[in-house]
């Protein structure tokens, strides 16, 4: 699956629940009720959108990687990927999007990775993997490092490569972009504003996200 898919929504932002902006480098939890669906917005451009789901009232049920890229036999993520837990249910459905694909193999970032990746002055930098454990603990969670699990960069172009690897190119989204989900389960989504600086995805400018519910 290496096309692009556009489908576009026809809900309108005034209609809306709830609407937010998640600044740069921000983080932002919430609860999504079965049935409700969610946009993420892509304000200014090639920003990444760090993201986890878990089963509202079990987080040991939460996002699978796996269990995701078997159902729809590819590695993309687009309009009609059915995103699936750990459990082999359906957690949410991609329903619009016009960015046309999004990563969920490079992982989040981290002081660690950023210091492996880049190099050891980078130690210092915020990462997503820290944004993640704040809002946990904001959250309750008694088992918060354990909670951060695989997650999807949405409006993040990572390339497979022909020997298997991965590559961080530059972003294929644009000022304005969204991806739209319907949730199958009552959820809790997990945000980090990617605070990346060290590669191209984002051209080395983190942007604010905006989340939209209806």
């Amino acid at each position: 699956m290496s096309t692009l898919n556009f489908v576009e929504s026809n809900l309108k932002e005034e209609d809306a629940v709830f609407s937010e902006i998640i600044e740069a480098g921000d983080g932002f939890m919430k609860r999504v009720e079965k049935g409700q669906t969610v946009r993420f917005v892509d304000v200014e451009g090639n920003q990444a959108v760090d993201t986890i789901f878990y089963k509202a009232d079990d987080f040991s049920e939460r996002y699978s990687v796996q269990d995701t890229i078997t159902a729809q036999g590819g590695v993309y993520l687009t309009c009609g990927t059915v995103l699936m837990s750990t459990e082999g249910n359906p957690m949410l459905t991609i329903v619009a999007d016009n960015c046309g694909r999004h990563d969920t193999l490079g992982g989040a970032c981290s002081r660690e990775s950023n210091t492996m990746r880049y190099a050891h002055e980078k130690l210092h930098m915020h990462a997503c993997r820290e944004t993640y454990l704040l809002q946990l603990q904001n959250w309750g969670s008694s088992e918060a490092k354990r909670d951060i699990t695989c997650n999807i960069n949405f409006f993040m172009n990572v390339p497979l490569t022909s020997e298997g690897g991965l590559t961080f190119a530059d972003g294929v989204s644009a000022a304005g972009r969204y991806v739209e989900l319907r949730a199958e389960m009552d959820v809790v989504i997990l945000i980090s504003n990617c605070p990346q600086l060290n590669n191209p995805c984002n051209a080395y400018n983190p942007t604010p996200a905006k989340v939209i519910i209806w």
